[in-house]
């Protein structure tokens, strides 16, 4: 399959042939598990505090004649503690027990629980590959609600790597088709819910995503544009491919990024010829 390269202007440089990276059968439900395992490993421990709700002395006796007893008091067999006292008389009330005021809870989630899961390497580099040949079928990436320019799938020649402003990275794109894309992305929603008072009160899109062959300017320049994210070949996974586990993101690779995954033979197993 030959793929055109695009100019920064949108005008067509020549034609190359993809990597074998890029003839990967489809799997959606191996790139699902791949990126659940991404997420997985990426999940903090959290839970409630060993001693929460078991902080406060609740012994009372139900024996005969023993001091600060319940016996002969009509109570339930409820963990109590004193709240208040008047000579000999007690106040009590229900402590430490689930479903008492201050009590512990019956099943609260433990901080030892480990929540990171495992993928084979064979596996987990399919799964990529894949994610890469469903960047450029447009049958799978109009399946994401996405708006694609006119001439895609392309490749972007490598001087864009070199820009420095975002104006001109907003520029290029503009040129290449993606503007209705980028201003989809852009548009962000109230969240519903309790997320508003935990610092992510916006519900954001996700827009395309630009491929780099190295460390260069455009991983800054084009940071503060919304949506758009920005990665090096070599740290591609499927959750950038895929994110959502839902595969067909709209992907822009420049011509130097294709040359290293070919060359580097990136992604494949050692014994494949």
């Amino acid at each position: 399959m030959k793929i055109n390269i695009l100019d920064l202007t949108g005008k067509e440089i020549k034609k190359i042939d993809t990597p074998e990276q890029f003839n990967e059968e489809y799997h959606p439900n191996l790139i699902k598990r791949a990126v659940q395992v991404i997420q997985a490993n990426k999940r903090s421990a959290y839970g409630a505090k060993p001693r929460a709700g078991k902080r406060s002395s609740s012994k009372l006796s139900r024996r005969r004649k023993d001091y600060k007893g319940a016996y002969n008091h009509g109570m339930s067999r409820v963990p109590r503690k004193v709240s208040w006292r008047r000579g000999m008389q007690f106040g009590y009330v229900g402590a430490w027990a689930p479903g008492t005021v201050g009590g512990r809870k019956a099943h609260p989630p433990k901080a030892e629980k480990i929540w990171s899961k495992k993928i084979n390497i064979k596996e987990k580099r399919k799964a990529i590959r894949s994610s890469l040949s469903a960047t450029l079928n447009l049958e799978i990436i109009k399946e994401r609600n996405e708006i694609v320019p006119k001439n895609f799938p392309f490749f972007v020649s490598s001087d864009v790597e070199d820009s420095k402003k975002t104006k001109e990275v907003l520029t290029f794109l503009n040129k290449l088709g993606f503007k209705e894309e980028l201003e989809r992305s852009s548009k962000k929603n109230v969240r519903a819910g309790k997320g508003k008072i935990r610092n992510r009160p916006y519900k954001k899109k996700l827009g395309p995503l630009i491929v780099v062959s190295k460390k260069c300017s455009l991983l800054k320049s084009a940071l503060n544009l919304p949506g758009v994210d920005i990665v090096e070949i070599k740290n591609i996974n499927s959750e950038l491919l895929a994110p959502g586990t839902q595969p067909g993101r709209l992907t822009l690779y420049t011509e130097n990024s294709i040359e290293i995954l070919n060359k580097e033979r990136l992604f494949l197993d050692k014994n494949t010829k």
